[in-house]
């Protein structure tokens, strides 16, 4: 005579293979990208280390803009000067918090361990790399963005000038890509070095060395590297957004912008192989 079974009440699923005839009642699916992305935007919306750096970095943005007004105010600015200008000293300053804020996205679960659990509940590391990295730049994007519109604002309003169009766009949405693209290159080599200190120095000595140095090539032997640090280094590309070009025929536009990106995905991709190859 044969035990009748018992029902499958959750015909979707399959009995746990160590307990013959259990049922789960949670579903069960494959994770996806949405589940990552899910995952990363609560942690890094409850650290308080986002709070500040991103609250530093709207400080110093608006802070700046205002000491600058203020110390502007009721002088003429030249005829083919922009308000807008002035505003680069302040997102200057800003980019150092956004460093560090990458850098700890990624570098701070390596030094605490939390990585372990990350990797556990979502073993693919490519997928977690690029959760981390998509929430991380349209956080700091939405921040920069509203931040240098507000900046701009003020000084149009405040100052003596104008600004058309283009200048806008570049001193709001161009500085805020541009911000944002540094801060996701800190990220991908705090994830190459797994240390918050190292890959915050590093980041630094990469956004002011080359222009501290290019400062002092005052020799002809040097010239050419000097030019080229003066150029290409980090600040001069986001004066560039600002209309204040450091050097004669140098970049202009928007071409900044595709030389950072260029930069951050050959940075991403490596760190991508390395995530793929290390152990936790």
């Amino acid at each position: 005579m044969t035990t009748p079974s018992t029902p499958n009440l959750y015909p979707h699923q399959h009995p746990h293979p160590q307990q013959p005839g259990y049922v789960s009642p949670v579903p069960v699916r494959r994770a996806t990208l949405a589940d990552a992305l899910a995952s990363e935007w609560t942690k890094i919306r409850s650290v308080r280390s986002t709070i500040w750096t991103l609250g530093v970095m709207v400080v110093l943005i608006l802070g700046v803009g205002v000491l600058v007004t203020l110390a502007l105010a009721g002088s003429s600015l030249p005829d083919d000067a922009s308000p807008i200008t002035f505003g680069f000293v302040g997102v200057m300053l800003g980019v150092i918090p956004v460093i560090t804020l990458g850098v700890m996205t990624i570098a701070s679960e390596y030094g605490t361990g939390m990585i372990r659990t990350t990797l556990t509940a979502c073993p693919s590391r490519a997928r977690v790399l690029a959760a981390k990295s998509l929430v991380f730049f349209l956080l700091t994007f939405a921040i920069t963005l509203v931040a240098t519109v507000v900046q701009s604002a003020l000084m149009v309003g405040a100052l003596d000038g104008t600004a058309n169009g283009g200048q806008w766009l570049r001193a709001t949405v161009g500085v805020s890509a541009f911000v944002a693209l540094i801060g996701l290159l800190s990220l991908a080599v705090g994830s190459l070095i797994r240390h918050s200190a190292g890959a915050i120095t590093l980041m630094i000595g990469l956004v002011l060395l080359p222009l501290v140095m290019a400062l002092f090539m005052m020799t002809e032997a040097l010239e050419g590297a000097q030019s080229f640090l003066l150029e290409y280094s980090i600040p001069s590309q986001l004066a560039v957004f600002y209309g204040t070009e450091m050097t004669e025929g140098g970049l202009t536009g928007w071409t900044p912008l595709g030389i950072m990106a260029g930069l951050v995905a050959v940075v991403l991709a490596l760190a991508f192989v390395a995530q793929n190859k290390r152990d936790v």
